[in-house]
């Protein structure tokens, strides 16, 4: 099984538009030993032909322009996105179905008929792809194994997670189980796994024990400290409230991953622009790696 990590940033990117924060700044400016990151999303293959689009985010295009598998160009008009799965509603994980209209036959789509409803409703992408190429909706089944026909060689498990709802969905700050989801990908040959949650909220027994079973977990990496937002005057909210655990602190996510086997792959996405491990000088990044934690970046490959 293959991962292909099409971008690893929080909603707005890596340096965001409108930032001015240390991060963006200092990126912009090369006074930080930093990567610039497109919006959260993966590719998953087991054959490097057929692959799950897990997210479309708004940088869709530059993702599939910068990972030519997704443009295998065997005909006039031509895609390697076999399937697309979406882990929640939000804008940066969806709006690049927008500029996937252009396709010759209807996208397969899988999510909870929670997302379904807010990109019907709130935020109502789903109804305006029908004048376009439209999308095949399949429901996503939680706690049920589940594979995609389009998608050989791999099974997918989800499970809920306790995070929150986009601002425009009827759940915004009371979420349902299937607003946000974690998948599990399995390859069937090798049954090897890799857990996959962009967010996290808060640990519960099932997430804790799906990633312990995986060979790679890539978790929620928003923010280094549940008040980095408040304290740097970007937001009212702190980490949690917004859906993420912060990395550092108690019951943090550095304190979860360090229990985790020693054999499994610990790698951070989702990372917002203000988070400090960004900067690959920064004291924060060194602590990740002290803890033997990665920070996944856009092109980052994953073989499992």
């Amino acid at each position: 099984m293959k991962i292909h990590v099409l971008g690893a940033a929080a909603g707005g990117g890596f340096p965001q538009w409108n930032c001015n924060c240390p991060n963006c700044d200092g990126v912009r400016t090369g006074r930080i030993q930093a990567r610039p990151r497109t919006q959260s999303s993966i590719a998953a293959s087991a054959d490097d032909t057929h692959w799950a689009l897990f997210n479309a985010s708004p940088d869709i295009l530059q993702q599939i322009r910068e990972f030519p598998a997704l443009q295998p160009g065997r005909g006039l008009r031509d895609t390697g996105i076999a399937a697309i799965v979406l882990i929640d509603a939000q804008i940066d994980h969806t709006t690049g179905l927008y500029m996937l209209r252009e396709h010759t036959r209807r996208h397969p789509l899988w999510c909870t008929p929670q997302v379904r409803e807010d990109l019907t409703r709130g935020n109502p992408i789903l109804p305006l792809l029908e004048h376009y190429c439209g999308v095949d909706w399949h429901t996503l089944p939680l706690g049920d194994r589940f594979s995609i026909d389009t998608v050989p060689g791999l099974r997918f498990e989800a499970l809920p997670l306790l995070s929150n709802a986009p601002p425009y969905s009827p759940h915004r700050d009371r979420p349902e189980p299937g607003d946000n989801i974690g998948v599990t990908l399995i390859d069937a040959a090798s049954t090897r796994r890799v857990f996959y949650a962009p967010g996290l909220g808060r640990m519960e027994a099932s997430v804790w024990a799906a990633m312990q079973a995986a060979d790679v977990v890539l978790v929620d990496g928003t923010l280094w400290t549940d008040d980095e937002m408040i304290r740097l005057g970007a937001s009212q909210k702190t980490s949690r409230a917004m859906g993420h655990l912060p990395q550092s602190g108690p019951d943090g996510m550095i304190e979860w991953l360090d229990k985790l086997p020693a054999t499994t792959r610990k790698i951070l996405i989702h990372i917002n622009n203000t988070n400090p491990i960004l900067d690959e000088a920064s004291p924060q990044h060194a602590e990740l790696a002290r803890h033997g934690i990665e920070v996944a970046y856009d092109g980052m490959s994953i073989v499992v």
